[in-house]
């Protein structure tokens, strides 16, 4: 007998789209800031205020992850128009791309990569993908890498703003990155990290507050919708992950002074927990895909506390941060945000889950 916790439909809420945000706020530390500072109720701040829910001593992990201008336009030898979605490479100059339309395009046909003011760009269809549903394209020889194919990309693609956001503007391209963005390969925003102003970061910094990174290039399993009722059997496309030694080291001198180790956003939460159960529970460096499914019932190995965004209905979002102070809380939490007005997804409010409303069966 399966329990609610492990139900996808147990993780619905009604959402107006009223509340899903359109544009960020300025300054990016002005969000506001829904605090849960024990085991029951919680306090209405902002970003800002987190210099005081901070203690000196704590260790911020971030994800420097920079979002690609994943989104393409071409055009196919009939004259159709294309859209492609780049998300990640499979060897060689060949990447994963979700494709729309998709059902026509079939191995060995050409599209032309197209933006006003470029040249067009032949790009060749080499395979469909049978787990996304998407089409493996071969780009020019050198696009081999994030950092290789980020140049091509600027030039000719956007950045890849959810399908939610239907208010594009000029400074996209700026505000859809975090402050500390500085490797290329994602095509979605660690979108916790977006409110951390230069401002905030260096007063974070003075009141003793240290700061490490971690690498997740956010990518398909991270936007795709849940589909397995049955959580038990769920699986997540894989997304790449960095930890570092010097992350690792971070980490290690923040246990050992005894602060605490707060995870800014679910990839940075991703990041450490699956690389520590590769290593039995012990954070050590890594670079490789992983796939870690966190849902109630987890115990954490590395994460303490948690600033995330409010997240999608069925999401494996959503889960995680169910993992972390129980399912029904977090509903009820997210009705209260409702009933207050907080803003959702992308470029959202926020909430801060210190580790003291962690629920005592999932802390390390």
């Amino acid at each position: 007998m399966i329990s609610d916790d492990q139900l996808l439909s147990s993780y619905v809420f009604d959402l107006p789209e009223t509340f899903i945000a359109q544009r960020p706020v300025e300054p990016r530390h002005a969000a506001r800031l829904l605090a849960l500072e024990s085991a029951e109720g919680c306090s209405h701040q902002t970003v800002w205020d987190l210099q005081q829910l901070l203690k000196p001593g704590d260790l911020l992990v971030v994800n420097n992850t920079r979002v690609l201008k994943a989104r393409l336009q071409a055009r196919r030898p009939t004259g159709g128009a294309v859209e492609l979605l780049v998300l990640e490479p499979v060897g060689g100059s060949d990447w994963l791309c979700l494709a729309k339309p998709a059902k026509r395009l079939k191995p060995g046909e050409i599209l032309q990569m197209e933006h006003p003011g470029q040249e067009p760009v032949p790009l060749a269809i080499v395979a469909v993908d049978p787990e996304t549903g998407g089409r493996v394209v071969r780009f020019p020889a050198e696009c081999t890498t994030p950092e290789a194919i980020e140049a091509l990309l600027a030039r000719y693609g956007e950045i890849p703003l959810p399908p939610y956001i239907h208010q594009h503007s000029s400074d996209d391209d700026s505000r859809y990155q975090t402050r500390f963005a500085s490797r290329p390969g994602a095509v979605a925003a660690p979108t916790a990290g977006l409110h951390l102003s230069d401002e905030l970061l260096e007063a974070l910094e003075a009141r003793g507050v240290q700061r490490t990174t971690v690498t997740l290039h956010v990518g398909l399993g991270t936007f795709r919708p849940v589909e397995t009722e049955d959580l038990t059997q769920l699986e997540l496309h894989s997304e790449w992950v960095e930890v570092s030694e010097a992350c690792v080291e971070a980490v290690a001198q923040c246990r050992a002074r005894g602060g605490r180790v707060i995870a800014v956003g679910t990839t940075s939460v991703r990041s450490l927990e699956a690389v520590a159960q590769l290593h039995a529970g012990q954070l050590q460096p890594h670079a490789g895909p992983v796939n870690l499914v966190i849902q109630p019932g987890y115990r954490f190995a590395v994460v303490q506390g948690l600033l995330t965004n409010f997240h999608l209905p069925k999401s494996s979002l959503l889960l995680l941060v169910s993992a972390l102070v129980g399912r029904l809380r977090l509903l009820a939490l997210y009705e209260e945000a409702k009933a207050e007005g907080y803003r959702f997804f992308s470029y959202g409010d926020a909430m801060w889950i210190a580790p003291e409303a962690v629920l005592e069966s999932a802390r390390p």
